[in-house]
């Protein structure tokens, strides 16, 4: 079970912007849709796991707010709808999962005026096992921008940085993380 909390760095790349729909990709418990419906967006959340969708369906409904959370496999998804913010935090997977294809099919559900907002680990932490650490390529924030290769005539850059976070490890450690923070708005 994750916290049910709002992702910090999302939240900061967020909260200038004006409340319309919103979709988050990998959404686990919900907790960063859960703060979206909380400021008046109109969140939908989609994650693979049936249990975790249910996990965030009881989590909203206890606290008074109203989102949508849909159970769906991303490698096979394909957006029917348009929304002012896509959002993917952490969208990282231990099977195989084109993050890359997934992305790029997000953003084609971003309306013009509309934000797509990626924010992944860009190094592991220091909790994490040797092992996992060695089986993965933790890639900047710059580069996974350019790995998405959207049109700069349809996308601007607003945020692309690395950013670091205070975080409590499993075992109560305090340590800072560096999050990949890829914020570009369509043109």
């Amino acid at each position: 079970m994750w916290s049910g909390r709002v992702n910090p760095t999302l939240a900061d790349a967020v909260a200038g912007f004006a409340p319309g729909r919103s979709l988050d990709l990998g959404c686990g418990e919900g907790g960063d849709v859960a703060w979206l419906a909380s400021r008046g967006w109109d969140a939908t959340g989609i994650d693979i796991s049936p249990t975790a969708i249910e996990r965030a369906r009881a989590s909203v409904a206890s606290a008074g707010v109203t989102a949508r959370y849909l159970a769906t496999d991303l490698a096979t998804w394909e957006p029917d709808a348009t929304y002012d913010l896509v959002t993917a935090s952490f969208l990282h997977s231990p099977v195989h999962l084109d993050r890359t294809e997934i992305l790029r099919r997000a953003s084609a559900a971003v309306a013009t005026g509309g934000h797509l907002v990626l924010v992944t680990h860009a190094a592991a932490p220091a909790w994490a096992p040797p092992e996992h650490v060695a089986h993965h390529r933790f890639l900047t924030s710059r580069e996974e921008a350019d790995a998405l290769a959207l049109d700069a005539a349809d996308w601007q850059e607003v945020r692309v940085a690395d950013v670091e976070r205070e975080a409590t490890g499993p075992d109560g450690e305090r340590a800072t993380l560096v999050d990949g923070l890829v914020v570009l708005g369509r043109r």
